[in-house]
């Protein structure tokens, strides 16, 4: 275990990864553990453009548990926090108990945490997922617990399960009513697939009016096709969508991926009162993405949408130069300020004036704020240098976060 000892602290470092469902979780049927009601699968993103850095300390001095949130400081008794930290230091006594390993970390000592993610967390791309997954890892590996961690990832936020894999991942939702079999699993790594791109288009930075808390909470009370979609469609769609990635069948792919996110909404706004989570970007990307392939005949890019208004685009290396012109073209950016483009650099490409008509759609200015270009990367994993900690030799948040 990589760790830094200083005046009594212990201290180690961890990232984690965002998630971004492409068989989407909505709806729980039990809300303390976090059981879905239907199974998922995702998309783990890459690490060096989309991450949550996070240090965890401990220390016989600390007088209580603290956690610092991108510069600030939390109630560090939310009850899904205290749910991972009650969960890691049972793990960690029972290992002790059945290994009498006396010497190690006392559970009785505090631990400070400090996480930071490298994106906007107001902006809607799963930051919650990356940070229970990385607070949880980060404990585990402090306290010495190995085992099944999505799990206990899982009662921070749901989608953190699917986290604390690289590549491809599916959230079983299990039988059980005390949801130890409802678990994450890898289908492929992030190896797999080499040629698949992921673009994150930027819509709208603003806080959502409903979140997917109590969102969820409406739709499972409310709405008919929610049931329907659990019962009838998710099954087959998660074989098919395994079938899917493990050929690297980019068009069975991409229209799954479509047709469950367009579903997805269609429960928002079968709930009632209705949830709108995309606004008026957000379809005229998803008229962007059908005119293109419509074009070509072929599914290209494909589109896939949270909770929230931003488009995820999963696509192939060759298509990616030309598709972030046409982004750029019918959604003109500032010219005067930062990138447009951040994240893996991406070649020239110059557009058909037949392509512009086939798509036809008046351009937007600003209507896109930026792109992140990225791809598919792995799990959570430790920080070797002790300089990347977040805290000082203290235990205290340095002063730069």
């Amino acid at each position: 275990m990589q760790e830094t000892s200083s005046q009594d602290v212990t201290m180690i470092t961890c990232t984690a990864p965002v998630n971004i469902a492409v068989i989407k979780y909505w709806g729980k049927r039990h809300e303390e553990l976090i059981l879905p009601i239907n199974s998922s699968l995702s998309v783990t993103l890459h690490q060096d453009q989309l991450k949550t850095t996070t240090t965890v300390a401990c220390s016989r001095h600390f007088q209580e548990d603290r956690i610092w949130l991108n510069g600030k400081e939390e109630d560090i008794n939310q009850p899904r926090i205290q749910s991972c930290l009650r969960e890691i230091r049972r793990l960690a006594r029972k290992r002790r108990s059945d290994e009498d390993l006396s010497n190690d970390i006392s559970l009785a000592h505090r631990v400070h945490i400090c996480s930071v993610n490298n994106f906007p967390t107001a902006a809607g791309l799963a930051s919650s997922a990356a940070g229970y997954a990385c607070l949880v890892y980060s404990l585990s590996r402090l306290f010495g617990v190995d085992g099944e961690l999505s799990l206990v990832a899982r009662q921070g936020s749901g989608s953190a399960c699917r986290s604390m894999y690289g590549g491809f991942v599916q959230w079983k939702m299990g039988e059980r009513q005390d949801g130890k079999d409802s678990l994450a699993e890898q289908v492929e790594p992030e190896s797999h697939w080499p040629e698949l791109r992921v673009l994150v288009l930027v819509v709208s930075a603003e806080r959502k009016l409903v979140g997917s808390t109590s969102g969820m909470q409406t739709s499972v009370k409310t709405s008919k096709l929610l049931k329907h979609r659990a019962d009838c469609v998710v099954p087959g769609r998660m074989e098919e969508m395994i079938s899917a990635i493990q050929r690297r069948d980019f068009a069975a792919f991409g229209e799954l991926t479509m047709k469950d996110s367009n579903q997805f909404h269609a429960t928002c706004l079968d709930t009632y009162p209705p949830i709108f989570y995309l606004n008026d970007i957000s379809q005229k990307v998803i008229s962007l993405v059908h005119r293109y392939n419509q074009h070509y005949q072929d599914t290209r890019v494909t589109y896939t949408f949270d909770a929230g208004p931003n488009a995820v685009i999963y696509t192939l290396e060759d298509h990616v130069p030309e598709f972030i012109q046409v982004v750029r073209y019918f959604f003109p950016p500032e010219t005067n300020g930062g990138e447009f483009v951040k994240g893996l650099p991406v070649g020239p490409a110059s557009l058909s004036e037949d392509l512009k008509t086939a798509i036809g759609l008046e351009p937007v200015p600003k209507g896109i704020s930026y792109i992140i270009s990225t791809k598919v990367g792995p799990g959570p994993c430790v920080v070797e240098d002790p300089k990347l900690h977040l805290l000082n030799p203290e235990g205290l948040p340095k002063k730069s976060t």
